[in-house]
């Protein structure tokens, strides 16, 4: 890949900034992604020769290459130190010097092993935020295990709620449990960045994958504290809360609609032709509804196989009743909603030419994130921030590569 040193400069609030990324897959390198799209500077090491197992991932890998890759890595930096050697170790200790942000997703207990433990850094750096994301957290008698995102999801209790209830729990389709532990470790460094400017002290996040999760998980605790009431997979549904389903359209389309509020339902019925429907008792309320949700549900379904998506979709907005198309990629490229925000951008890539991918979120009106450049190649910068930032020179920088410290 060509360096991408011509890429536009950073922009966001976090443009002062300096992180170093120590993990690798998804957990810890989408917490570096979330700073690094704010305008962070972000110095991801990776491992010589190998490299982050994420240039590998994704079953689409048009050219050899992964597309997941340039997105979860973009606007960073590659360099490469093997950190089972001590200079490797000495050079992330002086990277950590000049840093704010740490970021590190191993299992418990392997930065201590390598002379990078948060007494370590916090020797050399006492400002310094350590970011830890794991399965299961730095202590309790789980903290060892191997954790991926699969377990934390399961043991958070997302996935006993998610599928259809006639069959066994489903993945969500994504890596959602490694995304909310990265989102919550963001979360956290930017909260102890803001301590860190009161009292100029760094500290420890400690984010959980089961943790994050269990966060997401709504009242479900409670629930079952109190009532004795476990919530069970509901497919799309919500239980007595109708209609909110996914209805089938003339032209063998899906169009999930959601018309469960009172004045809502009214709108639905004048939509249908079927204005009495407001005021029949079986529907009229919120909770008649949900009582008769089946024949509810099986009565509206009736109605939208006779009217192809787009013209329901239309009807529907013209009479005020949230309606939704069940998008996949290409409607996302499609739609001129996507467009007119500029939720997905183009970005330059010297194999594939150009990539679209999703844009910076949440949208800042003064300080605005931006993606400046895809993933970049194994090791693209390691003489830029070896050299520049830390001082080592072109005969250590040799030394180094011939042993294979980077």
């Amino acid at each position: 890949m060509a360096a991408t040193d011509d890429a536009p400069p950073r922009q966001g609030p976090l443009t002062d900034i300096r992180v170093i990324e120590l993990g690798q897959l998804l957990a810890g390198p989408f917490c570096g992604q979330l700073l690094a799209d704010f305008g962070a500077e972000v110095i991801k090491i990776e491992q010589p020769g190998e490299g982050d197992p994420m240039r590998e991932w994704g079953r689409e890998k048009p050219y050899g290459k992964s597309l997941w890759w340039p997105v979860v890595a973009r606007n960073k930096k590659s360099v490469t130190l093997n950190l089972r050697t001590p200079e490797g170790q000495q050079a992330v200790r002086d990277l950590a010097a000049k840093a704010d942000i740490l970021i590190e997703n191993f299992r418990p207990g392997t930065l201590e092993r390598w002379n990078l433990g948060p007494d370590a850094l916090k020797a050399v750096n006492p400002r310094l935020i350590i970011v830890r994301v794991t399965g299961f957290g730095q202590t309790g008698p789980y903290a060892s295990r191997a954790g991926y995102g699969a377990i934390g999801e399961a043991m958070g209790g997302l996935r006993y709620v998610v599928g259809d209830p006639s069959t066994q729990p489903s993945r969500m389709g994504i890596s959602i449990g490694d995304e909310l532990a990265a989102t919550y470790a963001c979360l956290g460094a930017l909260m102890a960045l803001h301590h860190r400017d009161r009292t100029n002290e760094g500290q420890v996040v400690d984010s959980a994958i089961y943790e994050a999760v269990l966060a997401m998980m709504e009242s479900t605790v409670s629930e079952y504290h109190v009532a004795g009431y476990i919530r069970e997979r509901t497919g799309p549904i919500l239980p007595n809360v109708s209609p909110s389903n996914v209805f089938d359209t003339a032209d063998g389309k899906l169009l999930l609609i959601a018309a469960n509020q009172d004045t809502v339902f009214r709108r639905l019925a004048q939509a249908m032709g079927r204005p009495e429907l407001a005021e029949d008792p079986r529907y009229a309320t919120h909770a008649a509804r949900g009582l008769h949700q089946a024949e509810l549900d099986a009565l509206i379904n009736d109605w939208t196989r006779t009217i192809a998506l787009k013209p329901l979709e239309a009807l529907l907005n013209d009479h005020g009743v949230p309606c939704g198309l069940i998008y996949t990629a290409p409607d996302m490229l499609a739609d001129p909603h996507f467009q007119a925000r500029e939720a997905i951008v183009e970005v330059p890539h010297p194999v594939f030419g150009t990539l679209k991918m999703q844009n910076v979120a949440p949208r800042l009106s003064a300080t605005p994130g931006a993606v400046r450049h895809a993933g970049p190649d194994l090791g693209e910068h390691t003489d830029e921030v070896l050299r520049g930032l830390l001082g080592v020179p072109d005969e250590t920088l040799a030394d180094w590569r011939a042993r294979g410290i980077v």
